[in-house]
Protein backbone atom coordinates (compact mmCIF):
# COMPACT_ATOMS: atom_id res chain seq x y z
CA UNK A 1 0.00 0.00 0.00
CA UNK A 2 1.11 3.76 -0.73
CA UNK A 3 1.81 5.97 2.06
CA UNK A 4 -1.71 7.80 0.61
CA UNK A 5 -3.75 4.92 0.99
CA UNK A 6 -2.36 4.49 4.34
CA UNK A 7 -3.15 8.32 5.14
CA UNK A 8 -6.90 7.65 3.79
CA UNK A 9 -6.95 5.07 5.99
CA UNK A 10 -6.13 6.31 8.80
CA UNK A 11 -8.60 9.80 8.21
CA UNK A 12 -11.38 6.97 7.83
CA UNK A 13 -10.49 5.41 10.97
CA UNK A 14 -10.02 8.73 12.92
CA UNK A 15 -13.26 10.18 11.40
CA UNK A 16 -15.09 7.12 12.19
CA UNK A 17 -14.33 6.77 15.62
CA UNK A 18 -15.08 10.44 16.25
CA UNK A 19 -18.72 10.48 14.85
CA UNK A 20 -19.05 7.44 17.37
CA UNK A 21 -17.89 9.04 20.16
CA UNK A 22 -20.54 12.33 19.30
CA UNK A 23 -23.58 9.82 19.20
CA UNK A 24 -22.76 8.07 22.19
CA UNK A 25 -24.54 11.07 24.69
CA UNK A 26 -27.45 11.22 21.86
CA UNK A 27 -28.37 7.85 21.90
CA UNK A 28 -28.05 7.50 25.60
CA UNK A 29 -30.77 10.13 26.07
CA UNK A 30 -34.25 8.05 26.70
CA UNK A 31 -37.54 9.05 25.77
CA UNK A 32 -40.59 10.37 28.03
CA UNK A 33 -43.29 7.40 26.14
CA UNK A 34 -43.04 5.82 29.35
CA UNK A 35 -44.91 8.34 31.05
CA UNK A 36 -48.57 8.72 30.69
CA UNK A 37 -48.93 12.97 30.30
CA UNK A 38 -52.41 12.36 29.41
CA UNK A 39 -53.54 11.53 33.13
CA UNK A 40 -51.39 13.45 35.50
CA UNK A 41 -51.81 12.40 39.30
CA UNK A 42 -51.37 14.17 42.98
CA UNK A 43 -49.95 12.63 45.80
CA UNK A 44 -48.23 13.62 49.18
CA UNK A 45 -45.70 12.29 50.55
CA UNK A 46 -42.40 12.71 52.77
CA UNK A 47 -39.00 13.35 51.37
CA UNK A 48 -36.28 10.88 51.29
CA UNK A 49 -33.98 12.98 49.12
CA UNK A 50 -33.08 15.11 46.40
CA UNK A 51 -30.59 13.56 43.57
CA UNK A 52 -29.21 17.04 41.81
CA UNK A 53 -27.28 14.42 39.14
CA UNK A 54 -26.94 15.02 35.09
CA UNK A 55 -28.73 14.00 33.21
CA UNK A 56 -31.74 14.60 35.19
CA UNK A 57 -32.55 15.38 38.97
CA UNK A 58 -34.46 12.82 40.79
CA UNK A 59 -36.75 13.15 43.84
CA UNK A 60 -37.04 10.63 46.13
CA UNK A 61 -40.39 10.36 48.45
CA UNK A 62 -42.26 8.04 50.59
CA UNK A 63 -45.84 8.26 49.82
CA UNK A 64 -48.69 9.12 52.23
CA UNK A 65 -49.76 5.56 53.68
CA UNK A 66 -53.30 4.69 52.79
CA UNK A 67 -54.92 3.34 56.30
CA UNK A 68 -53.34 -0.05 57.16
CA UNK A 69 -50.50 0.10 54.51
CA UNK A 70 -46.46 0.65 54.66
CA UNK A 71 -45.46 3.83 52.95
CA UNK A 72 -43.56 3.31 49.41
CA UNK A 73 -40.78 4.44 48.06
CA UNK A 74 -41.62 6.95 44.82
CA UNK A 75 -38.92 7.93 42.31
CA UNK A 76 -39.85 11.26 39.59
CA UNK A 77 -37.19 12.66 37.41
CA UNK A 78 -37.05 15.74 36.79
CA UNK A 79 -35.17 17.89 34.23
CA UNK A 80 -30.93 18.65 34.05
CA UNK A 81 -29.44 20.68 36.90
CA UNK A 82 -29.29 23.83 34.39
CA UNK A 83 -33.17 23.65 33.87
CA UNK A 84 -33.79 23.41 37.31
CA UNK A 85 -31.58 26.29 38.32
CA UNK A 86 -33.60 28.42 35.99
CA UNK A 87 -36.61 27.49 37.20
CA UNK A 88 -35.33 28.87 40.75
CA UNK A 89 -34.57 25.24 41.96
CA UNK A 90 -31.02 24.18 44.12
CA UNK A 91 -29.83 21.33 45.03
CA UNK A 92 -30.98 22.09 48.38
CA UNK A 93 -34.39 22.76 47.67
CA UNK A 94 -35.80 19.24 48.98
CA UNK A 95 -34.19 17.77 52.28
CA UNK A 96 -34.89 14.75 53.65
CA UNK A 97 -38.04 14.67 55.67
CA UNK A 98 -39.52 17.66 54.18
CA UNK A 99 -43.56 17.01 54.00
CA UNK A 100 -44.28 17.79 49.76
CA UNK A 101 -47.09 17.43 47.09
CA UNK A 102 -46.23 16.37 43.86
CA UNK A 103 -47.89 16.50 40.38
CA UNK A 104 -46.79 14.08 37.88
CA UNK A 105 -47.18 12.14 35.21
CA UNK A 106 -47.41 8.59 36.20
CA UNK A 107 -45.53 5.46 34.30
CA UNK A 108 -47.97 3.68 32.56
CA UNK A 109 -46.62 0.41 33.83
CA UNK A 110 -48.35 1.97 37.34
CA UNK A 111 -44.58 1.73 38.92
CA UNK A 112 -44.39 4.07 42.02
CA UNK A 113 -42.30 6.72 39.57
CA UNK A 114 -43.17 9.11 37.50
CA UNK A 115 -42.48 12.72 35.53
CA UNK A 116 -42.47 15.24 38.30
CA UNK A 117 -44.56 18.55 36.80
CA UNK A 118 -45.03 20.11 39.70
CA UNK A 119 -44.37 20.17 43.63
CA UNK A 120 -45.46 22.55 46.68
CA UNK A 121 -43.48 21.89 50.09
CA UNK A 122 -46.43 21.76 52.47
CA UNK A 123 -44.86 24.12 55.30
CA UNK A 124 -44.07 26.87 53.61
CA UNK A 125 -46.34 26.73 50.26
CA UNK A 126 -44.03 27.13 48.13
CA UNK A 127 -44.57 25.90 44.50
CA UNK A 128 -41.95 24.40 42.31
CA UNK A 129 -43.14 24.39 38.50
CA UNK A 130 -41.32 22.32 35.83
CA UNK A 131 -43.93 23.08 33.07
CA UNK A 132 -42.63 24.99 31.04
CA UNK A 133 -39.60 24.81 32.33
CA UNK A 134 -38.30 28.44 31.17
CA UNK A 135 -35.44 28.87 28.07
CA UNK A 136 -31.49 30.15 28.88
CA UNK A 137 -31.35 33.82 27.67
CA UNK A 138 -29.48 34.68 25.04
CA UNK A 139 -25.72 35.60 26.63
CA UNK A 140 -25.54 38.57 23.60
CA UNK A 141 -28.17 40.57 25.22
CA UNK A 142 -31.50 39.29 22.88
CA UNK A 143 -34.50 37.85 23.77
Amino acid sequence: MTHQCHTAIRRSVVAAAALALAAGPALAHHSFAMFDTAHPATMTGTVKQFDWTNPHAFLWVYADPKAGESPVLWSFETSNPGNLTRAGWTKTTFKPGDKVKIIYDPLRSGGPSGQLSKTTQLSTGKTYDLTPIPLPSDSAGGK
